[in-house]
């Protein structure tokens, strides 16, 4: 038999950090499918915790990276810096006909600048998404990597507006849909049962699962991270002081980020964590996350990715920021962006709780099929070159 592996294209396929995990499995799963070029994965170990780590790997059936950079955390800067140092030498042989980034996180910018300045072709998964808010690293990241970009595909039509606002060739955009999608749709038959995650996690703190699980409104899946939120203490009392008015109506279920328990440890805010109508949880898995809020009432939460779930899942959001860079979870989704004033936070909230909120619909081409379009043109699109 012959071996086609030396004149296929080859693609390096990066990932870095927690969210880039749920966008890499179906990429990963499409190039490797479809055979025509050669699919070879990077990590760069941002994310270092095996709960974020290789727990994600193992739901997810993400194949063993061919290459670990090892990083770990540190600043923005130094991160950045460490991933670009140890992509380097990963590009030296020469074999890479390009290398695929995903999402906003500082691995994304840093392999793509390596890329860039030695002449090797980035894609870039996730393009066009604008917050408008560059106090946000990720904005930064966004706009710099889809600047860096020969080929971007985006998961929604606003995200093609954007680039060629910003003065991207129209001929280099694809919109391919959504490729955290596709790993919803492709788990959700898996996902974990709310009540073992919760009985297990009330087991743990000793507190009562019929609290969280035998509710007239069920429980919120709260999600808190990004640094306006949780390093600021005065903003993070605030914000805990409104949410455990929230689970005085409605229990509130909490994976916490290690960052996240920290700050608030830091900021002597521990007694929210103590509540017996608050639930405090180590970083779940995918498989566990995903099963926790599909069956939630509804979803509290500042992170991106939640509010492109809760729309596919079709479960009420309510976005703890005073923008997305996902608006079209809010057009035609069920997310709610809030910020962080308690007046708006209760009275979408009771909205919710009274009426369901808004229906809200699927966008389109999140349906599930977004990587296999991705794979099918940036194979054409290497061949053609």
């Amino acid at each position: 038999m012959t071996d086609n592996s030396k004149v296929r294209p080859v693609v390096l396929c990066v990932v870095g950090a927690r969210p880039n995990f749920m966008k890499i499995a179906p990429i990963m799963r499409a190039l490797g499918g479809q055979g025509r070029v050669d699919a070879r994965l990077v990590h760069t170990g941002q994310h270092y915790d095996y709960a974020m780590n290789e727990a994600f790997f193992r739901q997810l059936d993400i194949p063993a990276p061919d290459v670990s950079l090892e990083v770990g955390s540190g600043t923005h800067a130094q991160q950045t810096a460490q991933v670009m140092q140890r992509f380097e030498p990963v590009l030296d042989d020469g074999r890479a006909d390009c290398v695929l980034v995903v999402g906003d996180v500082n691995s994304t910018i840093a392999c793509a600048l390596v890329a860039a300045k030695k002449g090797v072709r980035v894609v870039h998964v996730e393009a066009g998404l604008r917050s408008r808010d560059r106090t946000m690293p990720e904005e930064i990241n966004r706009i710099l990597t889809d600047q860096l970009s020969d080929r971007l595909y985006v998961t929604e039509r606003e995200g093609v507006d954007n680039l060629l606002a910003e003065g991207i060739a129209r001929d280099k955009v694809v919109f391919a849909g959504n490729v955290m999608i596709d790993t919803l749709q492709h788990n959700l038959g898996r996902a974990v049962p709310a009540v073992e995650t919760i009985t297990q996690a009330c087991a743990a703190t000793n507190r009562s699962a019929a609290a969280f699980l035998e509710t007239p409104d069920g429980y919120a899946a709260l999600t808190l991270h990004r640094p306006s939120n949780v390093d600021d203490p005065a903003v993070l009392a605030d914000l805990l002081g409104t949410l455990g008015q929230l689970a005085t109506r409605t229990p509130i279920v909490f994976p916490m980020h290690p960052r996240t328990e920290a700050r608030i440890r830091e900021a002597g805010l521990g007694d929210f964590l103590a509540r017996g109508d608050v639930l405090p949880m180590p970083p779940l898995g995918y498989l566990e996350m995903l099963g926790l809020v599909r069956e939630a009432r509804l979803v509290l939460t500042d992170s991106g990715g939640l509010q492109e779930e809760t729309t596919a899942l079709g479960i009420p959001c309510l976005t703890l920021r005073d923008n997305t860079e996902r608006p079209v979870t809010v057009s035609e989704g069920t997310n709610h962006v809030v910020g962080t004033d308690p007046g708006t936070i209760h009275e979408v909230f009771n909205l919710i709780l009274s009426n369901g909120g808004k229906a809200g619909r699927r966008p389109e081409l999140w349906d599930g099929h977004a990587a296999e379009r991705i794979a099918a043109d940036l194979a054409g699109w290497l061949e053609a070159r």
